[in-house]
């Protein structure tokens, strides 16, 4: 639990990311449509950057660890760009606020590429690991509800919603350092070996995009990250010009969708260890786009029925998240039985980029589709009926294809808990020849390797 304090600013940040900012920086400092744009713009110079670390981390070797000195670096980093971003003034420009975009996302990225990695070492069995990563995502959750409460509390404190915007930025300046410490402090770090003799070319990293399991991987994450991405960028103008919702009920409706994954993630990571995690994705995308249709045919301004739907649509949404971090552990095991190293730095950072390229296009997409429709951002300013209608179709039908999308591409998959088991004896049996004298005990009683002690 202390380690996987570390994804809570990080997951209140998407969240304010995704939802929030959008519409701050389209409406109060000024940039309207141009803010769908300016996201697509500074997610594709972003996503290079991830495989980039993820390779610098795999070659990372110091005295604390491989991948703790990436997650202190990460503070600093998200504290400047947040700090410059949630108080910009109104009126800046473009350059500026794609400049520090890009700051907060190489932060951000050092913080989940890191954290998601040295967590692949903590479990190293097929039932641990979908638990380490729902124990990740719930934490996640309680950041990510602060968040969504601060501009609750100031509404009722008769705030501007831009006020409220900008205390949030000063909760998650404060939220970085202490969660990443808890984290840093109480956390040791398990240095995974490597065959001897083993050297990598450009070329032999290109070739892992060749495997269809990552292909499965990276095709997954994508559209399961596209569908409520999507579904979020509009979150507050569907809520409110749609659903006849007020700010502050809007507001509630999405805190008890993120709250939710309190109990979807640990649900998740039970469903992944009864049935296998490619089918517990298949149920989720399923029941979540269910979940969808269900908040279109409610009627308006319904609070008491949309509440105990969006928690169950929030609750299959967690899901997602625990069962594709396990995943992709299982396929990094995988790789290193196969190459002979560790590529788990890689392996995460290449899911993180398809994720960032997600978001990225989500935002583009939707702002642009309801550019077509002549949907207005300004304040004060009423949409038609036209324009509304567009928008409806646009929350909904995009998030259904998308997440119905990322289960199909798991159709066939064979990396189930048998086979999980198989590579990790075999790794062990390598392991020891290659140090045989540095078998510990891990979190699962499974043989592991040297750790790299936390500060006491």
């Amino acid at each position: 639990m202390a380690f996987a304090c570390a994804y809570m600013p990080f997951a209140a940040l998407q969240l304010s990311v995704a939802v929030q900012m959008p519409r701050f920086m389209a409406t109060t400092l000024g940039v309207g449509a141009m803010a769908g744009t300016i996201f697509f713009l500074v997610r594709m110079i972003d996503i290079p950057v991830d495989p980039a670390l993820g390779l610098a981390m795999d070659r990372t070797k110091t005295p604390i660890g491989r991948y703790r000195p990436w997650l202190i670096m990460s503070a600093p980093v998200l504290m400047l760009a947040i700090y410059m971003l949630y108080q910009a003034p109104t009126g800046v420009g473009e350059g500026y606020l794609i400049g520090w975009l890009l700051i907060m996302y190489l932060g951000m990225s050092m913080l989940l590429v890191g954290g998601n990695a040295w967590a692949s070492t903590l479990a190293t069995s097929y039932g641990q690991r979908s638990r380490i990563f729902g124990a990740q995502t719930a934490l996640g959750v309680l950041g990510a509800a602060v968040v969504l409460g601060i501009p609750i509390y100031a509404d009722g404190q008769h705030m501007t919603e831009a006020e409220g915007i900008r205390w949030v930025g000063w909760f998650m300046m404060g939220l970085a350092p202490l969660a990443i410490l808890v984290a840093l402090a109480r956390t040791p770090e398990r240095i995974t070996a490597e065959a001897h003799g083993v050297r990598f070319k450009p070329a032999d990293y290109a070739a892992l995009l060749a495997r269809p399991n990552v292909l499965r991987l990276i095709a997954a994450d994508f559209t399961v990250t596209l569908g409520p991405g999507w579904m979020s960028a509009l979150y507050l103008f569907y809520f409110e010009d749609s659903r006849g919702f007020t700010l502050t009920q809007a507001n509630i409706l999405l805190a008890i969708y993120i709250l939710a994954g309190l109990a979807g993630a640990p649900a998740a990571a039970w469903l992944a260890n009864r049935i296998t995690k490619h089918r517990a994705l298949m149920v989720n995308t399923t029941a979540y786009s269910l979940a969808l249709i269900v908040v279109a045919t409610l009627p308006k301004a319904a609070f008491l029925p949309m509440a105990p739907t969006m928690f169950l649509a929030g609750a299959f949404a967690a899901g997602f998240t625990v069962i594709i971090r396990s995943i992709t552990a299982d396929i990094g095991d995988e790789i290193r039985l196969d190459r002979g190293r560790d590529l788990m730095g890689l392996l995460y950072a290449l899911t993180s980029a398809t994720t960032k390229a997600a978001a990225a296009v989500a935002v583009f997409l939707t702002f642009t589709v309801l550019g077509w429709v002549g949907y207005s951002f300004k304040a004060g300013v009423a949409n038609g009926a036209d324009q509304v209608r567009g928008l409806e179709l646009a929350y909904i039908i995009g998030p259904i294809v998308f997440v119905m999308i990322a289960g199909a591409c798991f159709i066939g998959y064979r990396l189930n808990a048998e086979r999980h088991a198989e590579i990790r004896r075999q790794l062990e049996e390598r392991d020891a020849l290659i140090d045989p004298g540095a078998a510990r005990e891990s979190l699962t009683g499974e043989p592991e390797l040297p750790i790299a002690e936390a500060p006491r």
